[in-house]
């Protein structure tokens, strides 16, 4: 197999968006999968590692500025502290890897490899409580967790373990914890809208899909090209119930004694699914400037009798952009031709290439390229550095407007049970249509397109109870709307 082939994408994001989901993320360098025998494990490769630091970065950056500060928790849970657990959250036992020995010896107690950690950090947040004055407490780890259940793996989407953050924290009141959890909320739209170039819906999980013993459950949906949701990111409003569990109270300022409420909130390394899927194309990877590890290659291109000069045309730029903090990439490698690195960067994703021969030198000026569209324009030389930030600003309006159009173009509505299997079997997507309230009717969708309700509206956000509308697929009188679709 030659050069050029390797770096090629065979399959079609249209046609065969799955298989080419997984050739872009293998040839553009992200992910490798786990050894023979640990399926739905996966090799986070440099180049992903490093997405998921700028993501880690901007969201830490809204966490601290806004009261939240890092700890971390062990990765093992006693079982006894699930158990506590059992009277709000049925037993994570199929998702629940078990350590249950340490060498050859049998321990005394098994330990839960974390599924998640609100039985093992609502215990100590209980000990770090004791007056209104300790209030709020917030509290945030970065770590992993394992979900053995996890089937038809799919690297970042859906992974047996996986990366993510999860902030906990304690409040006085109802109305604190509530304002809590739409905060963490905003903050996770934001990493999606201002980060990602990634339009998203946010509302609430219906009752029966909402964090188990929680009182709300608020999310935030993607769209993916191929017309399926992702729930990209969930702020919980958990109530009283895990603090009852825990004991977490609090003495107010009569010196009487009341139960915390709690909040749990989590963004996974999901989003990096999304921002492959969403923006890449049949040429590879594409990514955002706001994320990409490289926001600029500069390709020389030079023959024997230019060479000197083009370079050193070329260093000059690169030095002044990485002055001014641009992430720039010179590739002046002697011994590949500028087509392949063409292909080869645009593969990786890089946002804007910067191509460089003698006569760019003899005019004083750069072809810039952008990797969305193929656009080029030509920047003066002259204030370079602040020239490519507006390139940016160009490419992540671009990125932004495509995702934002499929997404427009993809919520529909339907008023029966027929119209909701007919539109998301037709196009996918999302459908709205009134609801009852019951699961019995997501129950009836899902069976017969493996469709389901991936929220309803916040209702302080946005007014859209049928009241005087029929349920689309009982008949019966309808309670709010329900956002149907298939889901990753």
């Amino acid at each position: 197999m030659s050069d050029e082939q390797e770096l090629g994408i065979t399959e079609s994001k249209q046609y065969n968006t799955g298989e080419w989901y997984a050739e872009v993320v293998q040839k553009a360098g992200l992910a490798n999968y786990g050894p023979e025998g640990m399926s739905g494990f996966i090799v986070t490769r440099p180049r992903a590692y490093a997405l998921w630091e700028r993501v880690q970065g901007y969201l830490d950056g809204l966490f601290k500025d806004t009261g939240v500060q890092n700890a971390y928790f062990p990765l093992f849970i006693p079982e006894s502290y699930l158990e506590r657990e059992k009277d709000i959250v049925e037993g994570f036992d199929p998702e629940v890897a078990w350590v249950t020995h340490a060498g050859r010896e049998e321990l005394e107690e098994r330990l839960a490899v974390r599924p998640t950690s609100e039985s093992i950090i609502a215990p100590y947040m209980a000990q770090w409580v004791r007056s209104h004055r300790d209030l709020p407490l917030r509290v945030n780890q970065w770590a992993s967790v394992v979900r053995w259940e996890a089937t038809e793996t799919k690297p970042f989407f859906r992974t047996k373990e996986f990366l993510w953050q999860e902030g906990h924290t304690a409040h006085a009141t109802h109305d604190d914890a509530w304002d809590e959890t739409i905060t963490r909320l905003d903050q996770y739209e934001s990493v999606y809208e201002d980060l990602l170039a990634i339009p998203v819906l946010r509302g609430a999980k219906p009752d029966h899909d909402k964090f188990p013993g929680a009182h709300t459950t608020t999310t935030v949906e993607a769209l993916m090209p191929d017309g399926k949701s992702v729930q990209a990111g969930t702020s919980h409003h958990l109530g009283t119930g895990f603090a009852e569990a825990f004991d977490l109270t609090y003495t107010d300022e009569d010196e009487e004694t009341q139960v915390a409420h709690t909040t749990s909130w989590g963004l996974s390394w999901r989003s990096l699914g999304a921002l492959i899927m969403t923006h890449s194309d049949d040429q590879g990877l594409v990514l955002p400037p706001t994320v990409a590890p490289e926001q600029v290659v500069i390709v020389p291109i030079w023959q024997a009798d230019t060479q000197e000069k083009v370079l050193e045309y070329a260093e000059g730029i690169a030095e002044e952009l990485e002055d001014a903090g641009v992430r720039v990439e010179l590739d002046d490698r002697d011994e590949r031709n500028p087509g392949f690195k063409f292909n080869e960067w645009e593969l990786k994703g890089v946002p804007v290439r910067f191509e460089i021969g003698p006569n760019e030198v003899d005019d004083d000026v750069v072809t810039a390229v952008h990797r969305p569209d193929g656009e080029s324009v030509e920047l003066d030389r002259e204030n370079i550095a602040e020239a490519v930030f507006e390139q940016f600003d160009e490419v992540y309006a671009k990125l932004y407007a495509a995702a934002e159009e499929n997404l427009e173009a993809n919520v529909r509505e339907a008023s029966s049970r027929n119209e909701i299997l007919g539109t998301i079997g037709q196009h996918g997507g999302y459908v709205k249509a009134p609801w009852c309230g019951e699961e019995s009717c997501e129950e009836e969708i899902k069976e017969q397109i493996a469709a389901e309700i991936v929220m309803v509206p916040l209702n302080d956000e946005e007014s859209e109870i049928h009241h005087d509308e029929d349920c689309a697929v009982c008949g019966e009188t309808a309670e709010e709307t329900a956002y149907f679709a298939k889901s990753y």
